[in-house]
């Protein structure tokens, strides 16, 4: 146990087992595609057909974002909504598919604020023009003075801390974190997070997320370069496995911990290779954001009363309770 308790240690650490208890990816690179989802649901709704733009900065390859676009399939289906998704990693790119979805007067937006600048003003030109905005993944600290209607997510920072405090629990000294896309604000909070979590050392790394062969010789060169690195801490589980390969290449004697999760990272986990995963819950982010706007246009609701977000996150992953989400993932959900 450790000596002092934070009260955002609690509450990191409430929320994880509740969450668990309950229950920044592969994109269409600027691509829109229309799906309806044929995941199971609990019928379909007799509601008029509505259009839902969801636009996000996934990176191709990215399987993390595969999780989101499948919740946001199951919901469109339940609620008879047309879904048209989009994504690109440039925050200017991504904004320009936000006032895409502005000019087809669709019916809703749901959005991901990875770089809040970029998304200030066409935030404020679809509310000019009666488009409800909800914010999900990324921008927990900025949804509200960016004026959208609701949130969906974890709060980063707290996520991060939560993590530290484990890396503290397991003996960890000395980690490196490493942050796959520089500036991205929801990568930043994780590691700022851990290193208020953590007692030990915490390195920062920056890697190119997009150039996996050089995300993987990145980390080996740290690795082989400081020798007293007992931990990496990933990002998201493609960087994860990466980093596992790393530890071998270096004959370091690290070990790897993530945020995130996918079918390969939830084995990694059962097999010992991968120590834990934080996991936001994705899938539930996507059917949140979508059914979050059905809502509000069918029935005027909003989640947390426009003031707080809804949190999907931190639910900590481990081999004592992976095998509980194992046959979600292996379906693609979890």
């Amino acid at each position: 146990m450790r000596r002092h308790h934070r009260a955002v240690t609690l509450a990191a650490t409430v929320l994880a087992g509740a969450l668990f208890a309950a229950g920044c990816s592969s994109g269409s690179g600027g691509k829109k595609s229309e799906e309806g989802g044929a995941a199971a649901s609990a019928g379909k709704a007799d509601t008029p057909r509505m259009t839902v733009a969801m636009i996000t900065h996934a990176s191709p390859g990215d399987t993390f974002w595969d999780l989101i676009r499948k919740g946001a399939q199951a919901a469109a289906a339940k609620d008879n909504v047309k879904l048209v998704y989009s994504s690109d990693p440039s925050a200017g790119n991504q904004a320009n598919l936000v006032q895409n979805a502005i000019d087809q007067k669709v019916d809703g937006i749901a959005l991901t604020a990875a770089k809040p600048d970029a998304m200030k003003d066409v935030v404020a030109k679809a509310r000019a023009a009666g488009i409800p905005v909800v914010g999900f993944n990324s921008g927990v600290d900025d949804w509200k003075q960016l004026g959208m209607l609701e949130y969906f997510g974890q709060d980063e920072n707290i996520a991060g801390q939560a993590f530290g405090q484990r890396l503290d629990e397991l003996g960890a000294k000395h980690a490196l974190c490493v942050i796959q896309e520089q500036g991205q604000v929801a990568l930043e909070a994780r590691c700022a997070g851990l290193k208020k979590g953590f007692r030990g050392t915490t390195d920062i790394l920056y890697v190119n997320g997009t150039d996996m062969p050089s995300v993987k010789s990145t980390i080996t060169a740290k690795l082989k370069q400081d020798s007293s690195i007992d931990q990496v801490v990933a990002l998201g589980a493609p960087i994860a496995l990466t980093a596992v390969q790393s530890v071998a290449d270096a004959s370091s004697k690290a070990k790897v911990a993530t945020f995130d999760l996918n079918k390969e990272l939830v084995k990694a986990v059962q097999a010992g290779t991968v120590e834990f995963a934080v996991d936001q819950q994705p899938y539930l982010q996507g059917y949140l954001a979508v059914d979050a706007l059905w809502l509000y246009r069918t029935n005027g609701n909003f989640s947390g009363g426009g003031t707080a977000p809804v949190l999907t996150g931190p639910a900590f992953i481990t081999k004592e309770n992976v095998d509980a989400v194992a046959e979600f993932a292996a379906k693609g959900t979890r």
